[in-house]
């Protein structure tokens, strides 16, 4: 059986990050994008992992430049952004495709585990958000027009079981 926690990413400086590192703790799966209009759910991420993160809430950004290009910076760009603007703390993974033949495995797998509307398996657009119990499966696939606070039930009950 298959969870998040069987996939690799990479962090920023391109070192690896195996997500078994993570196991046992609920994770929220996010594709980023430093100039979309969703960009300042950055501050809402970081909020949700400033009151959960204790408790064994792991967010995870990954950046992705599909949706309009707008995640063109390189690995740098991209944490000097996240840092300086929205003092983020969680992990920024490296630069991933989320759709299409060179998605990230772990997307393909999101996105298979959680079909979003109408059962279509593509993420939309950026900020999609995935939240993973402590099993490793997938709870829940959020739009990415929700904001993150309307996540933090949800993170609570699975924090709790």
């Amino acid at each position: 059986m298959t969870t998040a926690y069987d996939f690799d990413a990479r962090n920023l400086a391109g070192q690896p990050v195996p997500l078994r590192q993570f196991e046992g703790r609920v994770l929220l799966v996010v594709n980023t994008a430093s100039q979309c209009g969703f960009t300042p759910q950055y501050k809402g991420l970081q909020a949700l992992h400033d009151q959960f993160h204790v408790r064994g809430l792991e967010v995870l950004a990954f950046p992705c430049n599909q949706f309009g290009a707008q995640e063109p910076g390189d690995a740098a760009q991209i944490g000097a952004f996240c840092e300086r603007n929205y003092g983020v703390t969680f992990p920024v993974l490296e630069k991933v495709d989320v759709n299409g033949e060179h998605a990230h495995a772990l997307w393909k797998w999101l996105t298979s585990e959680a079909p979003g509307l109408l059962g279509l398996q593509a993420v939309k657009w950026n900020f999609t958000k995935f939240l993973v119990g402590r099993d490793g499966k997938v709870f829940k696939r959020y739009a990415p027009q929700t904001d993150p606070a309307d996540i933090a039930a949800d993170i609570e009950s699975l924090l709790t079981v």
